[in-house]
């Protein structure tokens, strides 16, 4: 079929795009890392020019996928310039060597791949201005914009949806839990299986390009998510208190939903139940 590079190998998107393209047939894939480089994956700093064009050089891909980026709000507003480093100038980086749901203010949902973006945070404007960095370097590139993401993770943080989980199994403690911001979580697994078809419409259809989106079909917020950790644990829940307001910090959407047809009118996607995959996700997490 081709080859394919994938940075942020390590990451929890990043892992299931390895899965994904590994276990596909006629895939040759190659994984960058850098803080968590190890094993098959070469460790390459996405902010050096010269060795992401040396790795992509010799390694010569057909399709590149870009995952690696600072993917938390509150942390942005804090690190601006970190942030524009990696979101924006390794984006740069990697489209010149071979392009997420907050670019939208979340006012009009669903929101088309036309509909003109208008982030409300620092780390909205950050992937923002990836895009546009992506797509003017590689005009013939593809932007696939995602929700907030869960899948199988290292650790009980590494996703914004399973982190709710420690507060879910803390009984004893009341947690106030947002439901206000109304969001589609969606599994990386879905995420990794949309790129790997999308990558293989790419190389039968060169002129396939631009912005496309993938999400779950739930609308949920984070209480809603947490009550559905518990229930599916058989946990008690009434020491989650649902809070109406909008959540504190960077300011968020209200709802983020993406219209998904431009990939569904090709074939494209598939979605898994939240209940049955957060239960799978979390089982090895839960408390005995």
């Amino acid at each position: 079929m081709g080859r394919v590079l994938i940075t942020g190998a390590s990451g929890l998107l990043g892992r299931a795009l390895m899965q994904e393209f590994q276990g596909a047939a006629g895939w040759e894939v190659l994984g960058l890392a850098y803080s968590r480089a190890g094993g098959s994956l070469k460790k390459v700093d996405l902010r050096d020019q010269a060795a992401v064009r040396e790795t992509v050089q010799e390694f010569k891909p057909n399709i590149l996928i870009h995952s690696a980026a600072q993917r938390r709000p509150d942390v942005v507003e804090k690190d601006e310039e970190a942030t524009s480093a990696l979101n924006v100038e390794a984006t740069r980086t990697v489209a010149q060597a071979a392009r997420t749901d907050y670019v939208f203010d979340g006012k009009s949902p669903p929101h088309k791949v036309t509909d003109p973006p208008n982030p409300l945070n620092k780390y909205g404007i950050s992937k923002l201005a990836g895009e546009k960095v992506a797509l003017e370097v590689a005009k013939d590139g593809a932007v696939l914009r995602v929700p907030i993401l869960y899948g199988p993770v290292e650790a009980i943080d590494e996703s914004a949806v399973t982190v709710l989980f420690g507060a879910v199994q803390n009984t004893e403690k009341t947690a106030k839990m947002s439901d206000y911001e109304r969001r589609y979580p969606t599994h990386v697994d879905d995420i990794a299986a949309v790129c790997r078809q999308l990558a293989e419409k790419r190389l039968q259809d060169p002129s396939l390009h631009g912005v496309f989106h993938w999400s779950g079909d739930e609308e949920m917020t984070k209480y809603t998510m947490s009550i559905a950790m518990a229930e599916v644990f058989s946990l008690p829940s009434s020491h989650l208190v649902p809070d109406k307001e909008p959540s504190g910090g960077a300011p968020r959407p209200y709802n983020a939903q993406l219209d998904v047809s431009r990939l569904t009118d090709l074939g494209i996607g598939k979605t898994r139940p939240f209940r049955e995959s957060i239960k799978e996700v979390l089982q090895p997490f839960l408390k005995k």
